[in-house]
């Protein structure tokens, strides 16, 4: 699958684990043991719009990683619902990873269960990460394929012409196992996430940057946020699929005499690779957080646009405990098997239960995020556990304040088609819904006219989408988290139960435009959700709930 524009130490070495293997394990590891299915862990319809042409080579290297269930799923809700709702007395009491691992994890013997039987199958295991629900593991495809009781064939998409691989059955483990086990993630290459922004280009007046977009001073004051502000003390992660040049960073920096440090990279499983056409949008991420909180702390984590790098990219910004994580980058839910769908919300999830916020932009293909026709959503955005963020039209006066703000069209929202809709947003619950988790939560500037102003591969222009709204939110995160720090109150933490506890207040409610099947409309809508940010106002309001 393809997204849209390690840190914990293994709990034995992989030479220890596999010179460990407890004989059951042994050889064939049981040839004739029940084995069980991974249900929901094959691409659907495959043949309806690809050709298969061939085998996987016996000695290509596959990664995987072995998404566990948590030994609680239903305690774990309900901590989560309590622990993210300013009206419950263990509102900011969030667990540590050792609490988490402890409470919701899997046990130390589930673990070594699954790893010794990785090890015996050949595979290295790798890092079994905070939360004792996520194992990494490489090997050949001839090992991986033996492991998970399947085959990996080659394929041609019909309609693009891409080549990936995928499995040609859902994998199986021995029944013991496959109990604690809810995915496999690389088994499949088919799809890359995307990433949102329309291109860069240059613009002309009345907008004030150099190459066209509204400037820093334009997006704070049309988002009221106050100089005393700046994101100080703070953090955010960047989830990236590409890289950047510095370069580009600091030319943005300088020109507006932001003063923001350079950020620090984290790649994971080797990173992105080269600099591709993704490198607009991690330089807009990183330029746009700079522009509304300039003296936050940004680590950009860049990992490898597969299915297992999603998962071990997200799990990796978790392991870190950053509270603030911006998103741009995604995929239609239809687009995704419904056990990857599973195994990054279980990331998410345990980011909420440990005080971790997610702001994932909501699409750029209005209504439509499939392209096929007819409405569908956008995912990470539509998760329960994460806040999508919409797009808007946004016009600032001479003076830098905010004048008003239209639904932008191609701003993604919709009804999910994985989720039933979560508790604190069946207040709002649409007829259109179906009882479905409604996108998006929030929205901001989104709109490529004006669009940001931003300097990117070496040239100054403006980039629009709401991969410019997810971290203008992430930026009002960490600013809400220095006033949090210096009222003694917990940080904000999953957002959404207290965004919505706030029934509009501190929101600029937008009641025009539409994204194609959904209109804007008074309080929250499928467009705009409730709306952007006056910061000082809803910072005001958070505080005091």
């Amino acid at each position: 699958m393809t997204l849209r524009l390690k840190l914990l130490a293994v709990a034995a070495a992989p030479a220890l684990l596999a010179a460990a293997v407890p004989a059951a394990y042994a050889a064939s590891a049981h040839p004739d043991a029940v084995r069980a299915q991974i249900a929901g862990d094959v691409l659907p319809n495959l043949s309806s719009h690809a050709v298969r042409t061939g085998a996987v080579a016996q000695g290509d290297r596959i990664t995987v990683a072995v998404s566990l269930k948590s030994r609680d799923t239903a305690g774990l809700d309900t901590f989560v619902a309590k622990v993210s709702d300013p009206r419950s007395s263990s509102y900011g009491h969030y667990l540590t990873k050792a609490q988490f691992a402890a409470r919701f994890g899997r046990s130390d013997a589930d673990v070594k269960k699954v790893t010794d039987y990785l090890a015996a199958q050949g595979l290295k295991v790798g890092a079994v990460h905070s939360g004792n629900l996520l194992v990494d593991a490489t090997g050949t495809a001839a090992q991986v394929q033996k492991a998970f009781g399947t085959s990996l064939s080659t394929y041609k998409d019909a309609a693009t012409g891409r080549s990936f691989y995928a499995n040609d059955a859902a994998p199986s483990l021995p029944a013991s196992i496959a109990s604690v086990v809810s995915d496999v993630s690389g088994l499949n290459n088919q799809a890359k996430l995307r990433h949102q922004p329309t291109a860069l280009k240059p613009a002309a007046a009345p907008h004030n940057g150099p190459g066209g977009g509204y400037t820093p001073a334009q997006i704070k004051g049309g988002y009221n946020v106050s100089g005393t502000y700046t994101g100080s003390g703070q953090q955010v992660a960047l989830l990236e699929f590409d890289g950047f040049q510095q370069s580009n960073i600091t030319t943005y920096d300088s020109h507006y005499g932001l003063g923001s440090s350079a950020p620090t990279v984290h790649k994971v499983d080797g990173g992105s690779g080269s600099l591709g056409d993704g490198q607009v949008e991690v330089e807009l991420d990183i330029e746009v957080l700079n522009a509304v909180a300039p003296a936050a702390k940004v680590t950009v984590f860049e990992g490898p646009n597969s299915d297992a790098g999603e998962v071990d990219t997200y799990q990796a910004i978790v392991d870190s405990g950053i509270p603030v994580t911006s998103i741009s980058w995604g995929a239609a839910e239809t687009q995704r098997t419904s056990s990857n769908i599973t195994a990054v919300d279980a990331v998410f999830k345990q980011g909420a239960a440990e005080g971790l916020g997610f702001f994932a932009a909501s699409g750029d293909s209005g209504s439509d995020d499939a392209g096929t026709g007819g409405t569908s959503v956008d995912y990470p955005a539509s998760d329960p556990y994460v806040t999508g963020v919409g797009g808007t039209t946004l016009t600032v006066t001479s003076s830098n304040a905010w004048s008003r703000e239209t639904a932008w069209s191609g701003g993604g929202g919709g009804k999910s088609s994985k989720f039933a809709i979560p508790s604190w947003q069946t207040p709002v619950q649409k007829s259109q819904g179906g009882g479905k988790r409604q996108v998006p939560d929030v929205a901001a500037l989104a709109n490529p006219s004006p669009g940001v102003s931003i300097y990117s591969q070496g040239s100054w222009g403006q980039v629009g989408g709401t991969s410019a709204a997810a971290p203008e939110w992430a930026a009002f995160a960490a600013l809400y988290n220095q006033q949090a720090a210096a009222a003694g109150k917990p940080g904000l933490g999953f957002a959404n139960p207290a965004l919505y506890a706030a029934n509009g207040t501190g929101f600029h409610d937008i009641t025009s435009g539409s994204n194609g099947a959904y209109s804007a409309g008074t309080g929250w809508d499928f467009t705009t959700g409730w709306g952007s940010y006056n910061a000082a106002t809803l910072a005001t309001k958070l505080l005091s709930q």
